[in-house]
């Protein structure tokens, strides 16, 4: 992968070529494109480069937002997981095989799972197993029973296990009764067993003897394989969680707004988003999306962030139901955003190196920040601005019943909390261009741009 001016190219090296022929050949790279399974790209001219000359030059299609695992809901993964289970026995029926199913090898566009490493592919050999198979379990079975039947919570576990949740570890905190379900027992206990067991096989010991080699793999005919990626898709499909209040409604609730509030509310937010260019929004503390739907509406392209696994989770179910390709639902804990990860911390970008916002939307959420987790204000406004360069946003004062709860089981030691403080805070690094009350409430909605540096 490399990029220039701008744009993202991939060289195909020729020791991949019979791969990346037979994927051409075959018609699997046309079929994938077609379903919507495989990112599409084009060949162009190489280079001129020091190094031999590639086989091919690819310049793949733009995914307008990179996610990772650890920021998807529980279905999102789910979804990543039947994907990329889906590909692997559409190639088998090519007489090709995935060779790699990483879920960082997934993405998300226009509301549904996308594969993105059109180099994942090689030819299939009779007889040989599934080289992606634990692979696949640690990053994505193990992860999804974990969210299923222990904590929806334990994804973010793949935040720290960047090659999936090792799967002995799975083995010891899922359920005893786990043991009982065959997909399970078979995929995950017996796998981790047989991993733990034979993990030093062939290694030298200190005394230059060798350890024991572990069991030959027995041929496994491509019926079979297809038979294998079958038992897991129906085991990964059993896997469910409903997500506490599951009345949308719920959540809303606890907004505490009346009904003439709310609406004027949505009003206004339609407003100051109708004053900008249709561009890319990131809405932060978004609940299940209704204020990014308004933006979706608007022409954004609306990336969708809350705390709550259940909101995200629920936000994600109305995009796939409804087939809403604008708003991508992800995992965010503001206070503890994503760094860098990986080598170098470079593999994987932090939050706000992939901050490419046009807008950020940040309603009902600066109290928290602010009460809940003691971020000074100009702290908040300073990092917003380094989202986005304009921000609509929410001020909730302590009289709010919101504000109000937050303090109730804490000294009050914010005495810049004021709607002045906040607008000096803020005022500092953008420019307020409008505030309107919100009627019927105490709140105030305020729209601003960045200032120049």
């Amino acid at each position: 992968m490399f990029n220039r001016d701008g744009e993202i190219y991939r060289r195909v090296n020729t020791s991949y070529a019979e791969h990346y022929d037979a994927l051409v050949d075959s018609g699997l790279l046309e079929q994938l494109v077609d379903r919507r399974l495989l990112v599409g790209h084009e060949e162009v001219s190489s280079f001129d480069s020091p190094d031999p000359a590639p086989h091919r030059t690819l310049r793949p299609e733009r995914i307008s937002f990179i996610s990772y695992p650890y920021e998807w809901s529980f279905s999102q993964l789910k979804d990543a997981a039947l994907t990329t289970l889906e590909i692997h026995d559409v190639a088998l029926r090519h007489g090709m095989t995935l060779k790699d199913a990483t879920p960082y090898n997934i993405q998300f566009r226009q509301g549904r799972a996308i594969f993105i490493d059109t180099l994942s592919f090689e030819r299939y050999v009779e007889g040989s197993s599934w080289v992606a198979y634990r692979q696949f379990c640690q990053g994505f079975l193990a992860p999804l029973a974990l969210m299923a039947m222990v904590d929806v919570r334990l994804g973010q576990m793949l935040r720290v296990h960047l090659d999936g949740v090792p799967l002995d570890l799975a083995s010891a905190m899922l359920p005893a009764r786990t043991w009982l379900v065959p997909a399970l027992l078979l995929h995950l206990h017996m796998h981790a067993r047989y991993q733990t067991r034979y993990k030093d096989a062939g290694a030298v010991r200190p005394d230059g003897t060798k350890a024991g080699t572990a069991p030959s793999v027995r041929p496994m005919s491509k019926t079979a394989q297809i038979a294998l990626i079958d038992g897991i898709r129906r085991a990964i499909q059993k896997l469910t969680w409903t997500p506490a209040g599951t009345e949308w409604a719920d959540y809303y609730s606890a907004e505490s707004y009346q009904d003439q509030a709310l609406a004027d509310k949505k009003t206004v937010v339609q407003e100051m988003l109708g004053s900008v260019e249709p561009g890319k929004v990131w809405d932060i503390g978004a609940n299940t999306g209704v204020y990014s739907r308004l933006a979706a509406e608007a022409g954004h392209g609306v990336i969708s962030f809350d705390v709550d696994p259940a909101c995200v989770e629920q936000n994600y179910r109305i995009v796939r139901e409804k087939k809403e390709p604008g708003v991508l639902p992800l995992l965010l804990d503001l206070v503890n955003p994503p760094p860098g990860s990986g080598w170098a911390h470079e593999e994987r970008e932090s939050l706000a190196d992939r901050a490419d916002a046009d807008v950020v939307l940040a309603l009902a959420l600066v109290h928290h920040i602010a009460i809940s987790n003691n971020v000074p204000l100009r702290m908040i406004a300073e990092y917003f601005a380094r989202l986005a360069p304009k921000l609509i946003i929410e001020f909730v004062p302590k009289s709010d019943p919101k504000a109000a709860t937050l303090l109730a089981t804490r000294d009050d030691v914010f005495p810049s909390y004021t709607q002045d403080g906040f607008e000096e805070a803020f005022g500092a690094v953008f420019d307020i261009e409008e505030s309107r009350a919100i009627r019927e409430s105490q709140r105030v909605l305020y729209r601003m741009t960045r200032r120049l540096a």
